[in-house]
């Protein structure tokens, strides 16, 4: 059964990171698509329309809450880009707002569906490392002074792209107990979630002009290293679609490279694949949820936490550069 859905906002992220993907979907179908600078249909007529079902909002962060919350009213689920929201109290109401409409409402978290994520998640889930001790994420650039569109200089790339980092690494080990800051201007974080047997790290730095790692993971049992960045964006901006042949393939020289002990106490070393990435496997799991009940992709514990730790992380960087969070490890 077709799910009909309209878009709020056409500018690079609606179509990079999602119509490009639901195109290949036939069982969506984009009704309407508001864009005010081409003239096409308004919010209101939107929310008036009984047919459309779904609403992807792809507008800048500053305008999420408040167009999410008029979706919602209007009994209709809603996808939100990121960041979700502003703060924790808006996060909050917004899906207490979904749970009294009966609809979904959910952050687009598509690089859960990254390939360089999906290979230390399949590494993680496999068990051959141990128990995981430590893993360090990044996401560099050398640009320097460069913010991520739609953001204002002072949140730069702790709401932009922290939120990628910070929402795997919760999807696969949960909510952290303490979360360390050093936030230092708008193009660099360094964010540790402490947990009790683990520590993570994101980090994200527009001053690096020699490649790091993407990944690092060391466990009990050994380590996997992974360089280079999933190719679907490239391609995207290369124009080649997601239909096409070899799209979002890896390199076989930046698989990631893993090192541990086998069951008779030989090291061993080899290439792990990189599962391909695909980010319409996010909207294949909205159509699972609304249409066969299946649980949502991003959890509501995870987006609130998420949403807490930049909240109180943009705080901190008011103050001295380094900060802490003692997080309550109770849900929200």
């Amino acid at each position: 059964m077709t799910l009909t859905m309209a878009f709020i906002g056409f500018g690079k992220s609606a179509n990079r990171y999602h119509l490009p993907y639901i195109k290949l979907r036939e069982n969506f179908f984009v009704k309407s698509i508001v864009d005010p600078a081409r003239g096409t249909a308004s919010l209101e007529e939107v929310l008036a329309d009984p047919e459309i079902e779904l609403v992807t909002i792809c507008t800048p962060a500053s305008t999420h809450y408040e167009i999410a919350k008029k979706v919602i009213a209007a009994g209709k689920s809603v996808i939100v880009e990121k960041p979700f929201c502003d703060t924790l109290e808006h996060a909050q109401e917004l899906f207490d707002l979904g749970r009294a409409n009966g609809v979904l409402v959910m952050p687009y978290q598509n690089r859960r569906f990254d390939g360089d994520f999906l290979a230390v998640k399949q590494v993680v889930e496999q068990g051959f490392l141990g128990d995981i001790l430590e893993v360090e994420s990044h996401i560099d650039y050398f640009r320097p002074g460069s913010v991520p569109v739609g953001l204002p200089k002072e949140e730069g790339s702790f709401y932009g792209l922290g939120i990628h980092l910070m929402d795997r690494l919760i999807a696969l080990f949960g909510r952290p107990e303490k979360v360390g800051y050093d936030i230092r201007n708008s193009d660099y974080f360094d964010v540790d979630l402490h947990y009790k047997d683990k520590k993570l790290k994101v980090k994200s730095s527009h001053t690096v002009a020699s490649a790091y790692p993407r990944f690092i993971v060391h466990g009990t049992n050994g380590s996997f290293i992974k360089y280079g960045e999933d190719q679907q964006e490239n391609d995207l901006k290369a124009g080649i679609m997601p239909d096409a042949q070899g799209f979002g393939e890896d390199s076989p020289m930046y698989y990631g490279v893993a090192k541990y002990k086998n069951s008779n106490g030989d090291w061993i070393e080899k290439q792990i694949k990189t599962p391909l990435g695909d980010y319409g496997r996010y909207y294949d799991s909205v159509y699972a949820t609304l249409r066969h009940g299946a649980p949502q992709l991003v959890s509501e514990e995870d987006a609130l936490t998420n949403i807490e730790i930049l909240e109180k992380g943009f705080a901190s960087s008011a103050n001295p550069s380094v900060g802490e969070l003692n997080v309550n490890a109770d849900k929200i």
